[in-house]
């Protein structure tokens, strides 16, 4: 997409981004709180099996819901692409490009919310094991799915810093946004470096060190869902951006 795809308005693209954005922040909370936050049990991997299996098809559609909200971060990536193309259009790919490694790397890590189902589910290659094996097997599966989140969010967070400095410097948003967005990605990076560095340390952190990222993220959605983008700057930027419409 280039600037080209403008010629009604960008303010009806960043408010289609809104869409997919509060989408992307719904299914992630569903995902993450709802699902997993009341089947797994920390530290006890023979009721986190129980309950898998007590309620498979929440636990399925818990996956479903991530994939989905994969899905829509890619339109969403070509969408702020768009739009923050005319600030710096190299960084602006760059930021599209450690983006699609993110999500890419979340939406394999799925796989490993699925083992579960496949060890816990009584078929008859599993019964040599037994079954606290399996309930162990299981769990450490989903341990390893969240140590593949904090693996895909550093990617996450340079994504943020990039386009953080994007927005600051863009005009047509408001600067308090890029900051916040800033802050995110020193969040997220903060948060998925301790986990693989230090996991003493940031279990200590979460789940505060995430709700700066939350709340910035939930700011620029709203914002452009409800304001979306200041045209004229946007188009006076994209005037005078040397790689204009390149």
């Amino acid at each position: 997409m280039t600037s080209h795809a403008f010629d009604t308005s960008p303010r009806t693209y960043a408010r289609i981004g809104g869409v997919l954005y509060l989408m992307i922040i719904g299914a992630g909370i569903f995902g993450e709180a709802f699902v997993r936050g009341s089947v797994v049990v920390s530290g006890d991997a023979t009721a986190t099996a129980n309950n898998i299996m007590a309620s498979p098809l929440l636990w399925r559609i818990g996956i479903l819901t991530d994939l989905l909200m994969h899905a829509c971060d890619i339109p969403l990536m070509l969408i702020l692409y768009a739009l923050l193309e005319p600030v710096n259009k190299h960084l602006a790919l760059l930021a599209i490009l450690f983006n699609l490694i993110q999500t890419a790397i979340l939406a394999t890590n799925k796989l490993n919310l699925l083992t579960p189902l496949f060890l816990l589910g009584g078929t008859n290659h599993m019964t040599a094991l037994e079954p606290r094996q399996l309930q162990a097997l299981s769990y450490a599966a989903i341990r390893l799915h969240g140590y593949g989140f904090s693996v895909g969010l550093i990617f996450f967070g340079i994504v943020c810093l990039i386009q953080g400095y994007l927005i600051f410097t863009s005009g047509y948003f408001p600067k308090t946004l890029g900051v916040l967005m800033q802050s995110a990605g020193l969040c997220y990076l903060i948060n998925s470096f301790s986990s693989l560095l230090a996991p003493a340390f940031a279990a200590m952190l979460f789940p505060a060190i995430l709700l700066p990222a939350f709340l910035a993220e939930l700011s620029f959605c709203l914002w452009l869902l409800v304001k979306g983008v200041n045209v004229p700057k946007w188009e006076e930027t994209r005037r005078a951006s040397p790689v204009a419409g390149a």
